[in-house]
């Protein structure tokens, strides 16, 4: 019976879709047509996914990075770190909802990962990196570069706290970049919002030995509706 009614709701988003097949569709008219589409049981998650124009095999093409959506994701996130002395009194000040040092080094070890997010102190990597193993293939393992490992503990767990920090890297095969930039429920404006801070973010990681095009197409999707290609060079003259 519910693949009937999913049937149907996806029909209608074909619908919705029909006229905009294979065009580049104005940003703020793209969430507006994402928020047209049938309601759905729960508050779907709306996902920025681009292609770029870089070599990923490549060491000097990486892209991976986080940056903090001004409108947040609206997604409570469990936030574990691995640090000591002033740095763990900021974690725990800043919400963080684990905190400690070798004992939970140990813990992780037998397995208990009950977090979204983990946070360490530079001073901790050297004994993290036996995590590696176990944290690597989960994408949790805390990494300089998406701002995971620092100093700023405080920071750190404030923003992602507030459902406001994403991390992202460019896969392998294909070189796309894929994250959330919010909820269908979320006003046009906060997603536009997002959807240009993200843009924006990815336009200033462009690597300077990537030639040619750089965004080579950006589609905004939600988990369980249709997808709308959008202009990311008409997102960047907004942001401009």
């Amino acid at each position: 019976m519910s693949h009937k009614k999913n049937s149907k709701r996806q029909q209608k988003i074909k619908d919705i879709l029909k006229e905009y097949k294979n065009k580049k569709v104005q940003a703020d008219k793209a969430i507006e047509l994402l928020k047209s589409f049938p309601a759905t049981k729960f508050d779907q998650t709306v996902e920025l996914a681009v292609k770029l124009g870089i070599d990923t095999k490549q060491a000097d093409q990486q892209v991976r990075s986080s940056l903090n959506l001004p409108a947040g994701t609206g997604k409570k996130i469990k936030v574990a770190v691995v640090t000591q002395g002033d740095n763990a009194k900021a974690a725990e000040q800043a919400g963080a909802d684990r905190v400690g040092a070798e004992d939970l080094i140990k813990d992780i070890e037998k397995g208990n990962i009950d977090f979204d997010k983990l946070l360490a102190s530079p001073d901790m990597m050297r004994e993290m990196g036996k995590l590696g193993r176990i944290l690597g293939p989960k994408g949790l393992m805390p990494n300089p570069k998406d701002g995971t490992v620092t100093n700023d503990i405080g920071t750190a767990v404030q923003s992602i706290k507030l459902g406001q920090q994403v991390s992202f890297r460019a896969e392998k095969d294909g070189a796309i970049v894929q994250f959330p930039i919010g909820r269908v429920s979320f006003p046009e404006a906060d997603l536009m919002k997002n959807l240009k801070a993200s843009i924006d973010t990815l336009q200033k990681l462009k690597p300077s030995k990537s030639k040619g095009v750089y965004f080579l197409s950006a589609h905004i999707t939600c988990t369980m509706g249709g997808s709308v290609e959008v202009d990311p060079n008409r997102v960047m003259a907004l942001v401009a």
